[in-house]
């Protein structure tokens, strides 16, 4: 969850940085009783719904319903990852990240500073620009392609001279190896990766410089070469051109996801620029979920030949793991013997992009492409279908769009229960069957003990003073409540943003989300009482059930030692 990146450190930064100060430097707030207020970043709206609690380091939308904390908002204001985030904080707080000191910094090699990495990629790539300018064999082949000068100049495109030793011999021969930007040979000289080739930067969401394409001026293999992964560079986890495609539109209503440089340029051109490419892999979850930090719908583009078809059916294990409420995806087969450049060309713009907004859902390719072949009037077939569709259907996060496709495969199949596709997860705190009224008023009390712990954490420190016995108590929530004050404790935690941080991508993160905003309407003096009403009630209630239960047990089977020492305790603490 936090990389390498010291928890300590995490915490301390929350501490430092006060969330309204970071907010209202990119979103202006109001004051409005103990409450800072403003329109949502993350959703339109006409009246205020954003607050900002200072005393909490939490905000909480009533609108859409975002909530965190300082990390949390900068990941969603800025589209950034944890480890991004965790950076832009520190910036504000005129801060150095600190590491674990058994882990290096986001895998930086060792004694090397990742900033001077980023430097050397911005030098390398103006070397390659201004090499660019200078071969004219490099430039004829980009007005064969009809790549306009300003679209060379938006993408950085350069040349890589045809020399052993073009940039081996002019920049730090460490950092380059580091960056992956030559070659090191078994007698230890280096040479240049890239030679004779037309160069793409290949640029992250920042603006910074990661990696680099080079495609050969002619017909000779390899056609495209990419710069191995390094420890600025992952291309499992990085598309070409999105940061192009950002400076154009921070929103894109879509995104088209291409297979080269060239198409992404291409279309560019043509003032389509929303689209990007994988670099030579294919599409990962991970670029799916960077995909739709920011935009809601992707469409997938590709050849109609039997290897474009191929890679649409290779995508739906990433595209189903990444779909939820609010995302969709699309699937585009260009015609046979077309790409991007060539259709475009062929039908022009228009046209191109009405094919782009009527591509077939992804739902419906994918029933349509796996119920290909199958006879569904016999019963084996749709047997056949439903052992195909369910490990696809499990990938997908709880939602309605899982409900209507698990529909969808009853309706084929004409089965009107799927094992396994029945909604049987359990959400924290609640009942999987119907709960009575003592239960909803216990479930009560509970949820307001969690949400004032949360809200105030140093009521643990209160609490510990009771030294209360958690033998044989029971009720809805406590392991939740439980754990909470253990956290509060061994991590010495001071406000409700450090403690929420605990949470980040484990199961309870939601339910402790929820909680945290969960307005108790109590007055701030009066929150060390209510919560202890809650929860005595609440230890009330659980030591009579208990003693009910044990009591019961006794008369019908017996009790064991540890059995009859508990139901004793119980009696005295009554």
């Amino acid at each position: 969850m936090t990389g390498r990146i010291s928890r300590e450190f995490i915490d301390e930064l929350l501490v430092r940085v006060d969330i309204v100060d970071l907010i209202d430097s990119r979103v202006p707030l109001k004051k409005t009783g103990s409450n800072y207020v403003a329109r949502c970043p993350f959703h339109t709206e006409k009246s205020p719904s954003f607050s900002v609690n200072r005393s909490k380091q939490f905000f909480h939308c009533f609108g859409c319903g975002a909530s965190g904390n300082s990390i949390s908002f900068l990941m969603d204001f800025g589209h950034l990852s944890f480890v991004e985030a965790v950076e832009d904080l520190a910036a504000f707080a005129g801060v150095s990240v600190r590491m674990d000191s058994n882990g290096k910094e986001l895998q930086k090699p060792a004694g090397q500073s990742l900033g001077n990495l980023y430097l050397l990629m911005e030098q390398v790539a103006n070397y390659y620009v201004e090499e660019l300018r200078k071969n004219a064999g490099a430039i004829d082949y980009l007005k064969s392609r009809q790549v306009k000068g300003e679209i060379a100049r938006d993408f950085m495109l350069g040349y890589a001279p045809d020399k052993w030793g073009g940039v081996a011999n002019q920049f730090d021969q460490k950092l380059l190896v580091e960056a992956g930007l030559v070659v090191v040979k078994d007698d230890g000289k280096v040479y240049d990766r890239f030679r004779n080739r037309i160069m793409y930067p290949i640029r992250d969401k920042r603006s910074r410089i990661v990696g680099f394409g080079g495609r050969v001026l002619d017909d000779s293999l390899p056609k495209y070469l990419n710069s191995p992964e390094t420890s600025l560079f992952h291309k499992g986890k990085e598309v070409y051109g999105l940061y192009e495609l950002l400076a154009k539109n921070p929103k894109p209503q879509r995104i088209l996801i291409v297979e080269g440089y060239m198409d992404v340029i291409a279309l560019a051109q043509y003032g389509i620029n929303y689209s990007v490419a994988a670099l030579g892999t294919a599409t990962s979850q991970a670029h799916l979920d960077l995909l739709f930090r920011f935009t809601s719908e992707i469409v997938f583009c590709f050849d109609g030949d039997k290897a474009g078809r191929e890679a649409a059916w290779k995508v739906m294990e990433a595209a189903f793991s990444s779909l939820k409420d609010g995302r969709s995806c699309r699937i585009m087969l260009l015609p046979e013997q077309h790409d991007p450049d060539s259709l475009i060309r062929n039908e022009g713009v228009d046209s191109f992009v009405d094919r782009v907004t009527s591509a077939q859902v992804l739902s419906d390719y994918f029933y349509e492409q796996i119920a290909s072949g199958l006879n569904l009037n016999e019963m084996e077939a749709r047997a056949q279908l439903i052992a195909k569709v369910k490990p696809y259907i499990e990938k997908l996060q709880e939602s309605a769009f899982k409900e209507m496709m698990s529909a969808r495969l009853k309706e084929l199949s004409g089965v009107k229960k799927v094992a396994a596709l029945e909604n049987n997860q359990v959400t924290i705190g609640m009942a999987t069957r119907k709960p009575n009224t003592q239960e909803i008023n216990r479930l009560s009390s509970s949820r307001v003990a969690v949400a004032l712990l949360l809200q105030k954490p140093e009521l643990a420190y209160l609490l510990e003073k009771q030294e209360i016995d958690w033998t044989g108590i029971e009720f809805r929530g406590v392991e939740l409540f439980k754990n909470i004050q253990r956290l509060i404790l061994d991590k010495k935690i001071v406000n409700s943003a450090v403690l929420l941080e605990y949470y980040r991508d484990l199961p309870e993160e939601k339910a402790v989300k929820a909680l945290a905003v969960l307005d108790v309407h109590v007055e701030e003096d009066q929150v060390d009482d209510v919560f202890f009403d809650a929860l005595n009630g609440l230890l009330k209630q659980a030591r009579e059930a208990g003693i009910l239960r044990l009591q019961a047990k006794a008369q019908n089977e017996g009790l064991n030692s540890e059995e009859q020492d508990l139901l004793v305790a119980m009696l005295v603490g009554k």
